[in-house]
């Protein structure tokens, strides 16, 4: 995927899926937005809470983040949509990483997840109240999963 700019509607389409995947299941908007759709790719890219998913591969990879991900995670784009989503934790915490998303699996979302993640400097940081889910097309296709986050601190 592409990195999100005005030229390429900060890829309005994946931004659709993150949002309508995550009020399908939570009942409630991933963002408050009086703009119209077309906006809503800037917005979630330039959101004040962390935003990332993954795709279904067997071993996933990141294929979204937004500006607030990259700057905790300290990478740029490129990097991040390679990096594979279970090194986004430290090898320790990744046992409870994989029971986080058969949990989401199963349920659909899961909205108070906490957990240690590690930047590419390995600074260590706390997510609290986390929102993981599943995303799923318009037809009822498995796209991957997403996360959004705006509480954390530094360890």
């Amino acid at each position: 995927m592409q990195f999100p700019t005005a030229q390429n509607n900060f890829l309005l389409e994946h931004a659709l899926l993150l949002s309508s995947s995550y009020n399908r299941l939570l009942r409630k908007d991933l963002i408050s937005h009086s703009k119209s759709d077309s906006e809503l790719g800037e917005q979630l890219f330039h959101a004040p809470f962390a935003l990332v998913s993954h795709n279904t591969d067997s071993n996933p990879i990141f294929n979204y983040t937004n500006l607030k991900a990259l700057e905790l995670f300290e990478l740029n784009w490129e990097a991040f949509t390679q990096l594979p989503s279970k090194l986004s934790a430290e090898p320790v915490n990744q046992t409870e990483r994989e029971r986080l998303l058969a949990q989401v699996t199963q349920k659909g979302y899961i909205d108070n997840y906490a957990g240690i993640r590690i930047s590419s400097s390995g600074q260590r940081f706390m997510i609290k109240n986390a929102v993981v889910w599943n995303l799923h097309d318009d037809k009822g296709n498995y796209k991957g999963q997403a996360a959004c986050f705006a509480d954390w601190e530094f360890i």
